[in-house]
């Protein structure tokens, strides 16, 4: 795990996070045992040690300070985590806000983050930022022992005066790329490295972890997959782990071995071997989360699409809600199609080559879906 401190003035502006330089303010304090920067431990009295804040304006406390607590799987995700961060550092060049960031090496870390920065005073945090659904049990402890600390939370819900939810409809840009992917899969096409086979009838989905959240973008996907095509199944393999490149590409080699011409996944990390797999057979994926023709641009050439989930935009908002002192504690903020929470994007390679038809399809569903005339379910058993 580690923890790093970023300042306001370095960040780069297309936000690729294997170019991103941090400040020369960044500071090497254990907070924890093998953790570097970051709050310290509290004392017995329940304030924080002083810590080495040495940004480029001298203090952190000077403006707004953001304590980002990533999911598991960590930075360089090239997902879910990579997008979270993208939103802060958006943040911390739009505003006067400097921020530290850990990555929990395991669940039970959460509430040991969430309670540093929460205690710490030297600097304040103005608001700590869980990122992802595996830290509501430990929030739901941390969060009532410190009722004038901001929270927000994303991807579940906690009724906590001073948390703020943010929850996406991860179903219904599933149902998009579900329906692209039947479309695709019932007829010959080619792209890039990859192809269908139109005698195929199967296409794919790869998960991370078996958890409610996961199964609303497999619900999703599948019922995409229906609504589009009786002709086509789906074949589901979960991961067990969102940071398990090696066992994503063995569920997804034993589906394209099988016959399967697309996957989507939902793994985090793990969904890396999901593209390799997908260049090693010459198929098709589909990525999530960010717009992975662009963060796995090695693998451009048979990412067909990704189902974008704008956690990014989660960040910033909260983080500008706390800046103009507009937070509201309490509040639960769900984010669809309508609201551009989520979304169906092209392929940066190849997307352009997928058929017109196809598209103004998908364009229709879409439409469909905002109207209320298309119902998405969230659960695969009601698929």
């Amino acid at each position: 795990m580690s923890v790093t401190r970023a300042s306001t003035h370095v960040m780069e502006s297309d936000f690729d996070r294997r170019r991103f330089i941090q400040a020369a303010g960044i500071t090497g304090i254990a907070g924890l045992a093998g953790c570097t920067g970051g709050p310290e431990d509290a004392s017995d009295d329940g304030t924080g040690d002083d810590t080495d804040d040495d940004t480029d304006d001298g203090s952190a406390d000077e403006g707004f300070n953001v304590g980002m607590v990533y999911a598991l799987g960590g930075l360089g995700d090239e997902s879910f985590n990579d997008a979270a961060q993208r939103g802060i550092i958006e943040a911390a060049e739009d505003f006067d806000v400097s921020y530290d960031e850990s990555q929990p090496a395991d669940a039970g870390e959460f509430s040991q983050f969430q309670r540093l920065y929460a205690e710490s005073t030297d600097p304040n945090y103005d608001l700590v930022s869980c990122i992802g659904f595996a830290q509501l049990d430990a929030l739901s402890e941390v969060a009532p022992d410190f009722p004038d600390q901001n929270f927000m939370l994303v991807d579940d819900q906690l009724d906590e005066p001073n948390v703020a939810s943010y929850q996406f409809k991860e179903e219904e840009g599933s149902f998009l790329v579900g329906a692209l992917a039947a479309l695709l899969s019932e007829r010959s096409f080619s792209a890039g490295a990859g192809e269908t086979d139109p005698d195929s009838t199967n296409v794919g989905f790869v998960g991370g972890v078996d958890a409610p959240l996961i199964r609303r973008f497999q619900a999703g996907y599948e019922a995409g997959v229906a609504y589009a095509t009786d002709d086509i199944d789906v074949s589901t393999s979960y991961v067990g782990d969102f940071a398990d490149p090696s066992g994503g590409q063995e569920a997804a080699l034993s589906m394209y071995e099988s016959g399967v011409d697309v996957i989507y996944h939902a793994a985090g990390g793990s969904g890396v071997g999901v593209f390799q797999a997908a260049q090693n057979e010459g198929r098709f994926a589909i990525g999530v989360d960010s717009d992975q023709s662009l963060t796995e641009a090695d693998f451009d050439d048979v990412i067909l699409a990704s189902m974008v989930k704008r956690v990014d935009s989660a960040v910033y908002e909260s983080v500008e809600n706390v800046v103009n002192d507009a937070f509201e504690g309490g509040s639960a903020v769900e984010l669809g199609l309508e609201s551009e929470g989520v979304s169906c994007v092209y392929g940066n390679a190849i997307g352009d080559e997928i058929p017109d038809e196809i598209v103004d399809e998908i364009d229709a569903i879409r439409d469909g879906i905002i109207a209320g005339d298309i119902e998405v379910p969230d659960d695969p058993d009601d698929v």
